[in-house]
């Protein structure tokens, strides 16, 4: 018989009195990945899974909080038994050299773990040529857990780590069509942030397109958090507003000031406690200290920027990992790059900004972009 063997991260095992909630968590996590019709049970830090198929094996390994995902063979606890299932799972694999790794959860065994990697490895040896013991950098590792059973596995998957999604609260992100914002929000969902989305289209200055990609960026972060709520607020009212009342260079500034608290208060109204952004210190002019400071008074929540000292190569890396970054680089704008001024203001100052927008009406403004948001199920 063979079951997946879904190893958890260790940060969970850590949890004290609370592991039992995020273990709890995390498989009701695969269950709305695979379907809960699959039996799972856990024990000591596994998860099994009983009914799989090699399609469910990319589903887990995306679920954060999975350290690693394998398929194992379950024997009776019998050292001949365990013993040809390691020559089972070798038999097919072209290697020279392996090694053999025993845990012993059930105690009650009359071999200790030395004893049996030292039998299984004997079994190996007597069935398979050419093939030889190399305790220091074997080509494949065969591992043996006794427990209730015996489970004899060798090849892992490695999983995307974290912690269960949702088990950190919720947030908004702000989610542009760029590389960025979507590497944050995965990075903040992978900690167990709960994310909604706020995407702002400028109609007809952005085009369907460009919302279609904001579309696809939400699609694929949501392998790895399911369904997702993305929120399109209509911004073009807002920014015709901005260039038609204030300073050219003030532009950008008092966009993002409007975006953030637009956020906020979807934020509210979702029940989140912050606001995730892509901001890089320094990448571009609406990204210096003084501008984040600005753009960013008078939220009165979290602002959380996982990428603020990430060199933009680091950012693309992750970006090409996670799947966003062949959608991210379509050439199709969005509304923070069509009315970019031709020298915006990088050391702004909140005075002069309150000043210039205190000709706008921005409570009527973010009201009624929040009420006529479109919203998306991912």
């Amino acid at each position: 018989m063979k079951k997946l063997l879904v190893k958890y991260a260790s940060e969970i095992s850590l949890k004290g009195l609370n592991r039992k909630v995020f273990e709890d968590l995390l498989i009701k996590n695969i269950k709305e990945r695979i379907g809960k019709n699959h039996k799972i049970t856990k024990d000591l830090g596994r998860i099994f899974i009983d009914d799989y198929d090699e399609y469910m094996l990319n589903k887990i390994t995306k679920v954060f909080g999975v350290q690693s995902v394998t398929v194992a063979d379950v024997t009776e606890k019998d050292i001949e038994k365990i013993g040809m299932a390691a020559v089972s799972q070798l038999r097919d694999m072209d290697v020279k050299t392996f090694k053999v790794e025993t845990k012993r959860a059930d105690k009650s065994f009359p071999m200790n773990s030395l004893e049996v990697s030292r039998e299984v490895g004997g079994y190996i040896l007597k069935n398979i040529s050419d093939i030889k013991v190399d305790v220091h950098k074997p080509e494949i590792i065969v591992n043996v857990e006794i427990r209730e059973n015996a489970y004899v596995y060798s090849k892992e998957y490695k999983g995307a780590m974290g912690m269960p999604y949702k088990s950190a609260g919720k947030g908004v992100l702000l989610l542009s069509g760029g590389i960025d914002s979507p590497v944050a929000g995965y990075m903040m969902a992978k900690r167990g942030l709960e994310i909604v989305c706020v995407y702002y289209h400028s109609h007809p200055y952005t085009s369907e397109r460009a919302k279609e990609k904001v579309i696809d960026l939400a699609k694929k972060l949501s392998e790895y958090t399911g369904r997702i709520k993305l929120y399109v607020v209509p911004f073009t009212k807002i920014q015709m507003e901005i260039i038609e009342k204030c300073r050219e260079d003030e532009l950008t500034i008092i966009m993002r000031r409007f975006m953030a608290k637009i956020a906020e208060e979807i934020a509210k109204k979702e029940g989140g406690l912050c606001i995730v952004t892509g901001e890089s210190l320094g990448q571009v002019a609406s990204q210096t200290l003084e501008s984040m400071y600005v753009t960013t008074n008078g939220i009165n929540m979290p602002i959380f920027r996982p990428l603020v000292g990430m060199d933009k190569v680091d950012i693309m890396d992750i970006s090409r990992q996670v799947g966003t970054y062949d959608i991210s680089i379509l050439p199709y704008e969005d509304c923070c790059t069509i009315f970019v001024p031709k020298h915006p203001k990088t050391k702004p100052r909140l005075k002069d900004i309150e000043n210039s927008e205190s000709v706008l009406n921005k409570e009527e403004l973010i009201k009624e972009a929040v009420e006529n948001s479109d919203i998306i199920d991912i």
